[in-house]
C-alpha cells in the first residue's frame, strides 16, 4: 500500500473513532492506551499448496517418470541433433507417425467391474515358450547411438523384467553378445541384401547364436523419405562431422566381411517377393516371420508360403506415408490369419490402453519401438526397466477395469469401435 493511502486511512479511522459512543463513555486517552496494550490476532496459519510438477519440466530419474513420454524430452536434451532425427524420423511430413499413435482414440473400453482380479494372468504363450506380458521390444537399430550402454543395455532390461526382445540387423552390438547381456537368445530381425550370399551369412550366424525366429522386414523395400532425418542430419552434402564418423564407411557387427550398403534400407535395390520365403527357409530351422505385413490380402498370402508369424508394421511411420494406422490394419490381419499363426503389431504404443486395444483386435503380442530408445536415451539399462514397468502397470490396470482376468479374456467385446456408432 502507497503512503499516502496509509495516511488516508488513518484519518478514516480517527474520524469513525472520534465519533464512537466509546469515546464519550471513557475519554479517548483510556481508547488509545487500550489499543496500544492490546495483543495483534493471532495469523492463521495457512498449509502451502502442494507442489505441482509442470507436465513439460524433465525428469532427473528414471523413477520420477509418470508415462513413457516423460522419457521423451530427457532423450531430445541428451542426444545430438542428428541422432535425434534419426529416431524421430517419419517419412514426407511425418503424418503417419501422428495417426499411429491418434488410430488408438478410435476406440473405447467397456468397463467391467465387479470382477474378481485377484489371480490376474498377464502371461502369453509363443511357440511353446511362456512369457509374463505380451509387450515385445521392437528391433530398433544403432542403439549406441542413443546410449553408450547400446543394445546390452536394453537386452539387460529385457533380461531383469523377464521381456521378448528382438534385436535389429542393424545392431551396433554383436547378437553374441546382446544374448549374453538377455542371459538367452533373443529374436533376430533381417533386412534382405541384393546378395544372397550375404543374406545367407547374416542368417547363420544369428541361427548359430542361438536365435529362434527371424524376423525378415518387407516394409522398407520400396525405400523411405525422411525429410526429417535429412534437415537433422544438415545440408544436403554438408554433413556434420559425428555424422561422417557415424553413418560413412562404417560396417555395423552383423555385416562384418560384406560389401558396406547391402541392405535394402540402405538403397542397395533388389526385387524380392513372397517367393524369398522359399529360399529363407532352405538356409534356416528358425521360425520365419514378415514384419510389415499391414493388409488382409497379404496375412492371407502370409498363411499359403507357410510363414510361423506375422507383424504388422509400417515401421513406426518411416516406411511409407500411408496415413494409415496400424491398429487399423491390424483388424484384417487378424481375421485373414484366423488365429492359425501367432501377429504381432507395433507403431504408435505409448499407454497400456493401447497394448489392450491392440490385444483385443487379434494381436498376440504387442511392440514398442520409440519409448524403448527414448528410455534407453534418457536413463540407459535402467530407463528401459522403467518404461517397461510402466506400461505393465498400466496394462494390468486396464484389465482390471474391464474385468479381463487374463490375456484370452482381452477380445473384441472389451472395446467399442466409434467409428461405428450411430
Amino acid at each position: 500500500m502507497a503512503p499516502s493511502d496509509i495516511s488516508a486511512a488513518r484519518r478514516n479511522f480517527l474520524r469513525l473513532l472520534a465519533a464512537s459512543p466509546l469515546v464519550s463513555a471513557i475519554g479517548l486517552p483510556a481508547v488509545l492506551e487500550a489499543l496500544q496494550q492490546a495483543k495483534p490476532l493471532a495469523r492463521k496459519k495457512v498449509t502451502p499448496p502442494v507442489a505441482v510438477t509442470p507436465k513439460d519440466a524433465l525428469i532427473t530419474a528414471a523413477s520420477e517418470a509418470v508415462d513413457v513420454m516423460d522419457f521423451e524430452a530427457v532423450a531430445r536434451k541428451n542426444l545430438l541433433p542428428a541422432h535425434w532425427a534419426y529416431m524421430a524420423t517419419g517419412v514426407d511430413e511425418d503424418a503417419t507417425i501422428k495417426a499411429n499413435h491418434e488410430g488408438f482414440s478410435r476406440y473405447q473400453l467397456r468397463m467391467r467391474p465387479l470382477v474378481d482380479f485377484s489371480k490376474l494372468d498377464m502371461s502369453i504363450q509363443l511357440f511353446g515358450r511362456k512369457w509374463d506380458t505380451p509387450i515385445v521390444l521392437c528391433p530398433v537399430a544403432a542403439q549406441k547411438g542413443f546410449h553408450t550402454e547400446g543394445e546390452k543395455g536394453t537386452a539387460k532390461a529385457a533380461r531383469a523384467k523377464g521381456h521378448l526382445m528382438c534385436l535389429s540387423n542393424q545392431t551396433s552390438t554383436s547378437v553374441e553378445d546382446v544374448n549374453a547381456a538377455r542371459g538367452e537368445p533373443v529374436w533376430f530381425q533381417l533386412y534382405a541384401r541384393p546378395d544372397f550370399a550375404g543374406t545367407t551369412q547374416i542368417v547363420k550366424r544369428a541361427e548359430a547364436a542361438g536365435c529362434p525366429v527371424l524376423v525378415w522386414t518387407v516394409d522398407l523395400i520400396g525405400g523411405s523419405n525422411r525429410e526429417t532425418l535429412r534437415r537433422g542430419e544438415g545440408p544436403l552434402g554438408v554433413r556434420a562431422p559425428f555424422c561422417k564418423e557415424c553413418h560413412e564407411g562404417r560396417v555395423v557387427p552383423m555385416a562384418q566381411g560384406l560389401p558396406i550398403g547391402g541392405n535394402i534400407e540402405r538403397g542397395g535395390g533388389g526385387v524380392f517377393t513372397w517367393d524369398y520365403i522359399k529360399r529363407l527357409r532352405d538356409i534356416t530351422k528358425m521360425k520365419l516371420f514378415v514384419k510389415g505385413i499391414q493388409t488382409g490380402e497379404d496375412g492371407e498370402l502370409a498363411i499359403r508360403n507357410g510363414l510361423d508369424g506375422v507383424w504388422v508394421s509400417n515401421h513406426g511411420g518411416r516406411a511409407g506415408e500411408s496415413l494409415r494406422p496400424t491398429i487399423d490394419s491390424l483388424p484384417e490381419v487378424a481375421a485373414a490369419i484366423g488365429g492359425r499363426m501367432p501377429v504381432i503389431v507395433d507403431s504408435g504404443v505409448r499407454h497400456g490402453t493401447d497394448i489392450f486395444k491392440a490385444l483385443a483386435l487379434g494381436a498376440t503380442a504387442v511392440g514398442v519401438g520409440r519409448p524403448q530408445v527414448w528410455s534407453l536415451a534418457a536413463f540407459g539399462q535402467e530407463g528401459v526397466e522403467a518404461m517397461l514397468d510402466i506400461l505393465r502397470r498400466e496394462l494390468q490396470m486396464t484389465m482390471r477395469q474391464t474385468g479381463a482376468t487374463s490375456i484370452d479374456k482381452i477380445t473384441r467385446a472389451s472395446i467399442i469401435d466409434r467409428m461405428r456408432l450411430g
